[in-house]
């Protein structure tokens, strides 16, 4: 299979899971193994392609973010800088201080079955008693959110850190356990994903540019695009499906997804 094709179907891969509760990454490990498509170059190619699923955030919520950006708004209502600081610290502190150890330990298929299925388990406790837990009216517009229900959405998104478990998937069980419904937690999962990834991003980049070649940078700039378009897609087809349903597919899903990946790479 050619460089090119793989740069696709990764792309497509990643930003058709990127904002889905299903993992991004446990997707491109299991798909980058029975490609063949693993090793330092993959990983650095997987880090890139995703600044293209951010640029689609961006650009769907771009006029949050100018006035979130703009400083006379620091202290304004509706959704603010605080709430994404309060959403993004916890995650960022235990992603720097463990980074090494997530690289060295967790980025295998076997962490990666675990976490598909632990993070099912996690979506249908959400839905059956995340209202309950709440125990209040539950916030239906991301503006209306406190900057304590975003920390504590930022405390959920700590468990992101584990492949296979879902930084979307972890963000929307943590706000429909804190008092958000299912678009709130969602849009507000997306939005601190920017900031989030942008500096993991850029943080992996540092380190590894140098050891990019031209092919890299072909298969990257490839996968950038269709990353950006499969996920612009992705999430406004997303957003119309919680109007109506539930996540509990999303769920059954993952269980399945992790039981055939389990029997084809630990029993087949």
């Amino acid at each position: 299979m050619s460089d090119n094709l793989i740069a696709v179907i990764i792309g497509v891969v990643q930003g058709l899971t990127e904002f889905l509760p299903v993992s991004s990454t446990g997707h491109m490990i299991l798909v980058g193994s029975l490609l063949g498509y693993e090793g330092e170059s993959a990983t650095v190619f997987e880090v890139f392609i995703q600044l293209g699923s951010m640029l689609a955030v961006f650009i769907l919520y771009r006029e949050k973010f100018i006035r979130m950006l703009n400083p006379s708004n620091v202290f304004g209502p509706g959704l603010t800088i605080r709430h994404i600081l309060a959403g993004i610290v916890p995650v960022m502190a235990v992603g720097y201080l463990m980074h090494e150890l997530i690289k060295t330990y967790l980025f295998s298929t076997g962490t990666v079955i675990i976490g598909l299925f632990l993070g099912a388990l996690l979506l249908l406790v959400a839905e059956k008693f995340g209202k309950r837990f709440s125990g209040k009216e539950q916030v239906n517009d991301v503006e209306n959110i406190s900057i304590k229900q975003a920390f504590y959405v930022g405390l959920f998104q700590i468990l992101s850190l584990w492949p296979g478990f879902s930084r979307s998937g972890s963000t929307i069980s943590g706000g429909m356990f804190f008092g958000l419904t299912r678009k709130a937690a969602a849009e507000f999962s997306f939005i601190i994903a920017v900031p989030v990834m942008l500096i993991a991003c850029t943080y992996d980049m540092i380190k590894n540019f140098d050891k990019l070649t031209g092919n890299d940078l072909t298969m990257i700039s490839i996968g950038f695009v269709v990353a950006f378009v499969i996920a612009y897609i992705s999430i406004v087809w997303f957003m119309r499906f919680l109007n109506k349903s539930t996540l509990a597919s999303f769920a059954y899903y993952r269980i399945i997804l992790s039981a055939i990946a389990y029997y084809y790479f630990f029993i087949k």
